[in-house]
């Protein structure tokens, strides 16, 4: 027998293990899972939550959520791993330990994870297939180095990609930076999960010691934030679902029933051929202004009767919206 795995119900972490090796140094190995240590601490503080797998779908107190995840620190996890060694059998003994030698703990593997659930699940995954055909280049070094502020050379060595992995119905999108990476997938068919895995304290300019674990997860939550912050601004040209609804379709705008702006209408992208004229932006329009450049751009007689009612249309979509004390 070469490991002894000994696995634990704690009282604060839930399920874990402690991995000891059975020869000299008697290297060890310690799993824990934030989420389930976060689930435990809400419902001791009387916090209602909803769960989803290894994170939360819902919190009627999120603020004070939040604030107890933020006291997981290195000193929990110290306290953890000094609570099981009282119990299970080791090598070392207290004498060892009073003699200086004993175990230090370091960080081998750290997942930091944001999950944003969405309002409507029926979209999420159409939202995510999309995002994910939008943003195949992210493994590439000039990404990659964007993503986890780390400058990338001609002479770095390490591994940078996007790797898509589809498990039946499930995908999970990869980006790889040296022994690291940031993954993205649809939890629960409900949630877009991200997750920095670390592997190399030093990919993020971090040491290996516990006492570091700060510093790491602050830049493991940056480099979430900035995989979203890129997605966000590569899709900024994609009009959401529920906008091109409100657009398309009929609706109840201001309490009136409002009419379609149907994509593909000659009517109407002439008029957004309109509207998109740069000088229409800066110095704004009238009826009677707009109204020449949309009948140019129909190619057809466009009466003021029409204008007035296509204005109305835009106006009760949020489209555009009028001037105070203005007649544009």
């Amino acid at each position: 027998m070469s490991v002894y795995y000994f696995y634990v119900l704690d009282r604060d972490f839930g399920p874990g293990f402690v991995k000891l090796c059975s020869y000299f140094p008697y290297p060890a190995k310690v799993w824990v899972n934030g989420h389930e240590w976060a689930k435990r601490q809400a419902t001791r503080h009387g916090i209602t939550f909803t769960a989803l797998g290894n994170g939360f779908a819902a919190c009627d107190q999120p603020q004070r959520l939040q604030a107890l995840c933020d006291q997981l620190t290195a000193t929990e996890l110290q306290r953890f791993f000094d609570r099981w060694l009282t119990r299970i059998p080791t090598p070392l003994t207290l004498a060892d330990q009073a003699a200086g030698f004993w175990w230090e703990l370091s960080m081998r593997q750290v997942e930091v994870s944001r999950t944003i659930v969405f309002d409507a699940p029926r979209r999420a995954r159409a939202f995510f297939e999309a995002m994910i055909s939008d943003n195949l280049s992210l493994g590439r070094p000039d990404e990659v180095q964007l993503i986890f502020d780390r400058r990338v050379r001609k002479d770095t060595t390490g591994t940078f990609s996007t790797k898509v992995v589809t498990r039946g119905v499930e995908v999970t999108v990869n980006v790889f930076s040296k022994h690291s990476r940031i993954k993205q997938y649809l939890k629960e068919g409900r949630a877009l999960r991200v997750e920095t895995v670390v592997n190399q304290p030093n990919d993020l300019g971090c040491q290996r010691r516990l006492g570091n674990l700060d510093e790491l997860q602050r830049k493991a939550r940056a480099a979430n934030q900035r995989l979203l912050t890129i997605q966000r601004f590569g899709q900024g040209c994609a009009i959401a679902t529920e906008l091109f609804e409100r657009v398309a379709l009929p609706s109840i705008q201001e309490g009136q029933p409002t009419g379609a702006l149907r994509f593909g209408d000659p009517r109407v992208m002439a008029l957004a051929g309109a509207l998109a004229i740069q000088l229409n932006a800066i110095a704004g329009f009238t009826n009677h202004s707009l109204r020449a450049h949309v009948a140019g751009l129909l190619g057809a007689p466009y009466t003021t009767s029409q204008m007035t009612y296509d204005l109305r249309r835009l106006r009760r979509k949020s489209l555009i919206r009028r001037l105070d004390h203005r007649n544009t």
